[in-house]
């Protein structure tokens, strides 16, 4: 099979992953049913986990890991869930995908993988005491489309 990500972008990654600090644990979750871009975005969540031992992968199937995918609030494949990692211990960091993360949004992948393994959010001080006084959950989705 042919790899999706080039010499040059495998490079990229792995100076960029010099600063991870602790493990990052991906979900992936796909179906293999009316799944269009499963394969791809599975194939270079492979690719990027393979870059750096710290960062490991999981391949779940939406119907049969059902379960995990509510827990997650996964709903729609193709899906990655960012979490931390801790031993066996998996921490959903809030972090979610949904669709194929190319184009510019795949430097956001990355970045929301360094960003969960230094167990931080790079927000200011001023949004952070923001988002501390609400009172209520907060769900908040950003759309993108390809151009």
């Amino acid at each position: 099979m042919e790899k999706l990500l080039n010499e040059q972008v495998v490079g990229q990654i792995k100076q960029a992953f010099n600063d991870l600090t602790n493990p990052v644990q991906v979900l992936f979750f796909g179906s293999k049913e009316n799944c269009e871009y499963c394969g791809e975005t599975q194939q270079m969540l492979t690719e990027v986990s393979e870059i750096d031992p710290r960062l490991t992968l999981s391949i779940h199937d939406l119907q049969e890991d059902a379960a995990l995918a509510a827990q997650y609030r996964v709903d729609k494949v193709p899906a990655i869930v960012i979490a931390t990692k801790e031993g066996d211990k998996v921490t959903d960091t809030g972090v979610q995908f949904s669709g194929i993360p190319a184009g510019y949004e795949f430097s956001t992948l990355i970045n929301d993988i360094i960003l969960a393994s230094k167990g931080t959010v790079g927000l200011g001080a001023a949004t952070l005491e923001f988002l501390q006084s609400l009172t209520k959950p907060l769900h908040l989705q950003v759309f993108v489309t390809p151009t």
